[in-house]
């Protein structure tokens, strides 16, 4: 049971930043692509601003790709940590914790899963264990 319940939350948490690479690389999914996702990073102080979005985009895309199919999982999972410190520090931080005032909470969540799965391991039903 371990080894589905590790799958389903791959699958959940990396499809989301799948989506979220997509909308920052591409403009999809009501994002902005890289120049107005890199203006409202400037914005906050972020820059250079397209620059940091395609990083972060592809951070997200690549590591939420390679989170749910559970392959090279423990680099997945510092990709997914290096996007939401950046969110925390740089935008979420000084509203607090709790998410009802847009603080750190979600952000923090999702570091503490993709760290509790790279240190787990994918699982399974992952190609991690498929190949290695």
């Amino acid at each position: 049971m371990m080894d589905l319940g590790l799958l389903i939350i791959r699958v959940v948490v990396g499809l989301l930043f799948v989506g979220h690479g997509a909308q920052k690389l591409f403009g999809l999914f009501g994002g902005y692509g890289p120049k107005g996702t890199g203006g409202w990073m400037e914005s906050v102080g972020i820059r250079p601003g397209v620059v940091m979005a395609v990083f972060a985009g592809v951070l997200e895309l690549l590591g939420g790709a390679l989170f749910t199919t559970g392959l090279f999982t423990v680099a997945a999972g510092v990709m997914i940590v290096i996007t939401m410190a950046g969110a925390i520090v740089k935008v979420h931080r000084p509203n607090g914790l709790w998410a009802t005032a847009n603080g750190y909470e979600y952000p923090l969540v999702l570091v503490a899963v993709a760290i509790g799965v790279a240190l787990t391991g994918a699982g399974a039903y992952s190609l991690d264990a498929l190949l290695f």
